[in-house]
């Protein structure tokens, strides 16, 4: 479909910029977020008669967003979340998650529509997320996932929880283990009993 853009839109183009995207992503994301028109002479009529105010609008609003940005960039957020022994969190962290600890902390101007996840996020970390408060204005956060305030302080201080972890089990119990081994074996049986036959055989 071949659609006229109403502001800027990453890896499409800019206001007034006609444009071709497939059906569903018009119809379903674009159109009804009135952030496109389709492309025919009426609606090429009705822009370009309203390019002016359409244009100032954006200005506008791309003012607030760069307002907005110098108390949101850089910003770090903390989720305290429940994980097994490897890090792997029971859940995931959402959009929703993300916007809540952002109105906990005071930054009341960001929308679930404005952070780019681009997969959940499964495990324990730091994790860098990026905040679009305007087509033409981004900023980056930084979502401190752990078990507790204690481990986002580490982590926020550059330690690797998860690393630190793995280190703790590896310093603990290790098993014996002989690569030549047959399979059921014990390390170090063959080598018992590898002793009296070489007697008999001398004998």
């Amino acid at each position: 479909m071949e659609i006229i853009l109403l502001e800027r839109i990453e890896k499409l183009g800019a206001i007034g910029d006609v444009v071709t995207v497939k059906d569903g992503y018009a119809r379903n994301f674009l159109l009804p977020n009135k952030k496109a028109l389709r492309s025919n002479n009426a609606n090429k009529k009705v822009f370009e008669a309203n390019r002016a105010k359409i244009e100032a609008d954006n200005a506008a609003r791309r003012t607030d967003a760069e307002g907005s940005a110098k108390s949101i960039e850089g910003k770090q957020v903390v989720l305290i979340r429940q994980s097994s022994n490897s890090g792997q969190l029971y859940g995931s962290v959402s959009v929703r998650d993300i916007v809540e600890a952002l109105e906990a902390d005071g930054v009341n101007t960001v929308t679930k529509a404005m952070v780019v996840l681009e997969r959940p996020i499964k495990t324990l970390g730091l994790f860098d997320v990026k905040v679009s408060l305007h087509p033409e204005v981004s900023v980056g956060i930084k979502v401190n996932v752990a078990r507790s305030p204690e481990e986002a302080d580490l982590q926020k201080d550059g330690v690797d929880v998860m690393a630190s972890m793995f280190e703790k089990d590896e310093a603990g119990f290790t098993e014996a283990y002989d690569p030549n081994a047959e399979p059921g074996t014990i390390a170090g049986e063959d080598n018992a009993d590898a002793a009296p036959a070489a007697e008999n055989e001398e004998a």
